[in-house]
């Protein structure tokens, strides 16, 4: 056990100092060249954005050509130059720029705490469409993948043609080729991104910095839901023997053992005759059986025996006499008895006004 005292820390947000003329007054004794071959569709944007590469390369006084006959970027050093890094910079923002990188974030490659990662990944898998359906999977549906995988490794990711280009921290860019790599070999990056995830909540904690994080990280068993398909007539392997197969049995020899080999000819075609007529007697029985299947009766259902109608309502017969009589005597649209006296008084009451 080491006291924690005595182990070597860096502070948070320390930085390194930046390199300066002072660390190398003298300059650099060789002059050196890297150049990079760039598609034609590139062309139109790099001759737009090549006078602000070269302001950006003359601050580290480094010189930068574009050869647009050719189809090529180069940079050299020069005399001025005092930071050997500076061209190793220079050729990875051409690289970018070749990438189809846009050159807001490939001018960050010049600064000190910003690297570049260009992963090859046209050889990885053999057929041209299951590339592109994984390359399309890394994009994830509108590009919410790509981004996920951003913010969690603080990198700017660009996938183009056959390689991915990632730039950012050294950190994120060793978590990003390991996620392109996975999904490559057909992981989803959703279980990459997932680990990523819960590793930021666990470097949030102070005291789970020294532990190890295998417990807390998710293990994934890749299944193979596929199972093929078992034959329906299986060949089964004999046990091998020595030995020849038995000679299969004549007709004479299967006459022989069944005694009808000494049979005469009419006794012969009279047994034949006989095995055929009863062959015709169960045809003729299951033929008659099927038939009469139409004339058995179905099975009914058993009768459901009515409940007598309760006697305990007693029904006032002559009351409804009463009823129809009065329906009768009744004309059809006729007003009641009782109206109709009082319409007569009122036609009485009338005639004696009158």
């Amino acid at each position: 056990t080491v006291d924690e005292s005595e182990l070597l820390t860096v502070p948070d947000g320390w930085k390194e100092p930046a390199f300066t003329r002072e660390d190398n007054p003298k300059g650099l004794l060789e002059e050196s060249s890297f150049a990079t071959l760039f598609p034609k569709y590139r062309e139109a944007y790099l001759k737009e954005c090549w006078p602000l590469v070269q302001k950006a390369l003359s601050e580290h006084y480094v010189n930068a050509t574009l050869d647009l006959i050719e189809g090529s970027m180069t940079v050299t050093t020069t005399k001025k130059t005092f930071d050997p890094y500076a061209i190793i910079r220079a050729r990875d923002l051409i690289k970018l720029l070749a990438r189809s990188v846009p050159f807001e974030q490939a001018v960050r490659i010049l600064q000190d705490d910003v690297a570049c990662d260009i992963i090859k990944i046209g050889s990885l898998v053999r057929k041209r469409e299951t590339f592109i359906k994984r390359r399309g999977r890394l994009l994830g549906p509108k590009g919410s993948t790509l981004k996920a995988l951003e913010l969690l490794t603080n990198c700017y990711i660009m996938v183009q043609g056959n390689t991915v280009s990632a730039l950012g921290p050294f950190s994120g860019l060793k978590e990003v080729r390991k996620v392109v790599l996975d999904t490559m070999k057909n992981i989803h990056p959703i279980y990459n991104i997932k680990t990523l995830m819960i590793k930021r909540e666990l470097s949030k904690d102070p005291e789970l910095r020294s532990q190890s994080w295998e417990r807390f990280l998710p293990k994934f068993k890749r299944k193979n839901l596929k199972k093929r398909k078992e034959p329906k007539k299986k060949n089964t392997k004999k046990e091998y023997t020595p030995f020849p197969p038995p000679q299969p049995e004549s007709q004479i020899d299967k006459e022989l053992a069944s005694g009808e080999y000494f049979l005469k000819e009419r006794q012969k075609k009279r047994k034949r005759v006989e095995e055929i007529k009863a062959k015709q007697a169960d045809a003729i029985k299951k033929r008659q059986e099927e038939r009469n299947k139409a004339f058995i009766p179905p099975k009914e259902k058993p009768v459901v025996k009515t409940k007598k109608a309760s006697t305990e309502k007693k029904i006032d017969i002559e009351a409804i006499k009463e009823k129809v009589k009065n329906a009768k005597k009744k004309k059809l649209g006729a007003l009641p008895v009782e109206e109709v006296k009082l319409k007569m008084a009122a036609d009485e009451k009338k005639k004696k006004k009158k």
